[in-house]
């Protein structure tokens, strides 16, 4: 995680090597998020088009949950879809 202009924690998200699947990764503390870019065709993920946003708590053995609003137009809007629930789970603990 790095910090943002406004002073507030901003996760890092890094391109995972997954061939022709569009994957990106970003972890805080307590959190790992996931996008995606998803298509109804052609290689990768097949969904709902668009940037689909994901978290998981690390200290929880559950599975990965949407972020309100996946799936996204863009990367940069899923991005801070993902920055903006990480504020509120951490304001909520």
């Amino acid at each position: 995680m790095t910090t943002d202009v406004e002073g507030e924690m901003a996760l890092h998200f890094s391109r995972a090597e997954t061939g022709d699947l569009e994957i990106w990764i970003a972890s805080s503390d307590d959190y790992s998020f996931v996008i995606c870019n998803e298509s109804r065709s052609g290689p990768g993920l097949h969904g709902e088009p668009g940037f689909v946003a994901s978290y998981r708590p690390d200290f929880l053995n559950m599975p990965a949950a949407q972020v309100s609003g996946s799936p996204f137009s863009t990367f940069a809007e899923a991005e801070r879809a993902c920055n903006a629930f990480l504020a509120r789970l951490i304001i909520e603990g």
